[in-house]
């Protein structure tokens, strides 16, 4: 590989888990710039180690953000190189890197994105939820009052719903998530993804809870929760329902005839199995 290009800072994705899930690209990139800059610089050293790795380290968290990203800069205008990395998987994505990559290209300094392994992506393509649109919300409120703000807020949501979630908080914000998702939400626990005790469990949410409150241990390690949108609801106006109905229950259930023109109508189950009763009880 030739020697990276001059002033540019390289935004380097490392393995979530198993040290294998990182490219020839990120190993030769790390190896030839000029700084690495590690959100835990001891963290990192295990992989730097493993790969045979010597580059200098310097650490840049949340709390050393601003004043590290001014130096790193400076080292930038002199012509070096720099490569960022997080603890795990891509930078930025809920860790820190956006005051400097915002401070770096402000100065018209390349970023160049050295793409590997991220958590949530990970998650969404094993979950068997849909991942045509989806939403990252990151990790929500450790308080539950604010938490459940953010919950709410989110009850209508129809595109995928993906949170990162302390596996302290886990059965808290899943019984949270009872509240404004209801009992029958599919939601997905990916939890230590690609290390040896990796899970990948999708079921509804009023199920999903009780797994986890039966098994100690999936409140542990690294998760990630992913919740099925909303239904889009269609307006279905009630002589629609009702001559749909009528039909159904000449030979069927009330039950029955509820839950297939529900199903054929987009419509709510209890609103259907409600209007069927009332057929029903005017035919008697």
């Amino acid at each position: 590989m030739q020697k990276t290009a001059t002033a540019t800072l390289y935004i380097v994705a490392t393995p979530i888990g198993n040290l294998m899930d990182i490219s020839q690209r990120a190993i030769d990139t790390l190896k030839q710039v000029d700084v690495i800059a590690a959100e835990d610089t001891r963290h990192s050293g295990h992989l730097l180690q493993h790969y045979s790795i010597k580059t200098p380290t310097v650490s840049l968290h949340e709390h050393n953000e601003q004043q590290r990203s001014e130096a790193l800069l400076a080292r930038l205008q002199k012509g070096e190189t720099v490569a960022l990395i997080s603890d795990a998987g891509t930078p930025l994505i809920s860790d820190p890197g956006y005051r400097l990559v915002s401070l770096v290209r402000e100065h018209d300094i390349d970023v160049v994105p050295i793409p590997g392994s991220c958590a949530l992506i990970a998650a969404l393509s094993a979950s068997g939820l849909p991942s045509d649109k989806f939403s990252f919300e990151g990790f929500l409120p450790a308080k539950q009052g604010t938490r459940q703000q953010s919950l709410e807020q989110l009850a209508n949501e129809t595109r995928t719903m993906i949170f990162y979630e302390s596996p302290r908080r886990l059965n808290k914000t899943l019984e949270d998530m009872m509240i404004f998702f209801g009992r029958d939400r599919r939601v997905c626990l990916a939890r230590e993804l690609t290390k040896l005790h990796e899970t990948i469990e999708t079921r509804p949410l009023a199920d999903l809870l009780n797994w986890v409150s039966d098994d100690s241990n999936q409140q542990r390690g690294e998760c990630v929760l992913l919740v099925e949108g909303q239904t889009v609801q269609h307006d279905v106006n009630d002589d629609e329902i009702n001559r749909v109905l009528k039909l159904l229950l000449a030979d069927l259930s009330v039950k029955r005839a509820a839950a297939i023109t529900a199903s054929l109508l987009d419509v709510s189950k209890n609103k259907a199995y409600e209007m069927a009763l009332k057929l029903q009880q005017k035919d008697t």
